[in-house]
């Protein structure tokens, strides 16, 4: 291989690693910006986040008993970090335009009916911060068990698999897709399509295809609510 091919080779290396570390957290970017337009964050559920934090946390927790690549942990990294800058804005803007109650919910108060809903970012690190003690401890006492690595290796593809539903079940509740980025979920659609099409060529093992092929099914019930509830408000 001469030099201009290798360096050709290491480019594309490059460009996918650099593509697979920050191509998830891209579908972020236009619903960031829709809602500091309209200053507010009520189209966007912040279960979302949930889904991803949990998922990476899991997933990271699976590096340390089953190396994979350094971009998909890398990759998990970066999606922790934006879905904690996406909590704050939405936590910052909800502060700024209550649309509930002033009671003070807190994460410290422990009550279920709270849960992921409270009045601070802090609240929501704490128990990103819980969750994290939690897992590490887990994955500290357990790390020979090839079960437990399995076991949440498979939490961590499944859970992530849900991503769009608490988006889907917001607009069903409130009726209305207003505040929600339709390129978000476009974002979506063409990663979830790709990743199926991807496992469909590998002949990766069904587990993989059922996920990827949920997420593209979920993807477009959204469109179909876009549709469906036009312009209407909640």
């Amino acid at each position: 291989m001469g030099i201009a091919d290798e360096l050709f080779v290491n480019l594309v290396e490059i460009i996918s690693a650099g593509f697979m570390i920050f191509g998830g957290s891209l579908p972020y970017i236009p619903q960031y910006l829709k809602m500091r337009q309209e200053n507010s964050s009520e189209g966007f559920s912040l279960k979302v986040c949930l889904v991803l934090l949990a998922a990476n946390i899991l997933r990271i927790a699976f590096w340390f008993g089953k190396f994979y690549e350094t971009p998909l942990l890398i990759q998990s990294i970066v999606m922790i970090l934006t879905m904690l800058f996406m909590l704050d804005v939405c936590v910052r803007l909800r502060k700024e335009h209550p649309l509930t109650s002033n009671r003070r919910k807190y994460f410290t108060d422990f009550n279920p009916a709270d849960f992921w809903n409270w009045s601070t970012f802090s609240d929501y690190f704490q128990c990103v911060l819980s969750m994290v003690v939690i897992i590490c401890l887990l994955t500290y006492l357990l790390v020979e068990s090839s079960a437990y690595i399995e076991t949440i290796g498979t939490l961590s593809l499944c859970t992530e698999s849900t991503l769009a539903l608490p988006q889907l079940f917001k607009n069903f509740s409130t009726g209305s897709t207003q505040g929600m980025s339709v390129k978000m979920v476009m974002l979506w659609f063409l990663g979830d399509s790709f990743k199926t099409l991807y496992f469909i060529i590998r002949s990766a093992p069904l587990q993989f295809l059922m996920c990827g092929s949920i997420q593209t099914l979920v993807d477009l019930m959204i469109f179909y609510q876009v549709l469906t509830y036009g312009d209407s408000k909640p």
